[in-house]
């Protein structure tokens, strides 16, 4: 049996999707959803970095702020900020101020500035899983936090200097850009 929820729209969703009002567009039009593009991608998995040990709802409440003190998190633009602009994240109320996720993401950056256009998407959606070995979660507890995929993918990007990007973030990165799709069986999203 679906654990999958029905809305006030009296459409099923998967029951995080309607904990919060910031959820539901999220849910219906974002998450899940192929995501490409280097900026795009640089976006999501700073993002992801960003909320480990917090809830997505803080992150997603704050992702307007941390665009605008991110460039909109052109890889260009954010790889040319050096200490003053490490300064200036640390003090911006708009976003989450840890000064390692700050960091990391500024490094990440000045790494990615260095790859061939395009290598970035190339090499996450290389670690797309087939769709057909994965059946569609009926539950919650079918998703899970870690893969196989997820963690080769997070090696591979911290061999190539990447940092804040853990099997479980790079698990988080791959549902949220549909490399995988965890929406629930029933869920109208699916």
């Amino acid at each position: 049996m679906s654990e999958a929820l029905a809305g006030p729209d009296g459409l099923l969703r998967c029951p995080w999707g309607l904990s919060a009002p910031d959820y539901v567009a999220y849910h219906d039009e974002e998450w899940g959803r192929p995501v490409h593009g280097d900026d795009a991608l640089f976006e999501r998995l700073s993002l992801e970095a960003f909320q480990s040990g917090l809830s997505w709802l803080t992150i997603l409440r704050r992702r307007e702020g941390f665009r605008a003190a991110f460039a909109g998190f052109e890889i260009a633009k954010v790889a040319t900020y050096g200490e003053a602009d490490e300064q200036r994240l640390l003090a911006d109320e708009g976003i989450i101020r840890n000064r390692l996720k700050v960091a990391a993401t500024m490094a990440n950056a000045k790494v990615l500035a260095e790859w061939k256009p395009g290598e970035l998407d190339e090499l996450i959606w290389s670690y797309a899983p087939e769709p057909a070995g994965r059946p569609a979660p009926k539950r919650l507890a079918d998703v899970p936090a870690v893969t196989p995929e997820s963690t080769a993918l997070s090696k591979e990007l911290k061999r190539r200097g990447l940092r804040f990007v853990g099997p479980t973030t790079a698990y988080a990165l791959m549902q949220a850009c549909g490399l995988v799709n965890d929406h629930l069986a029933d869920c109208h999203a699916r």
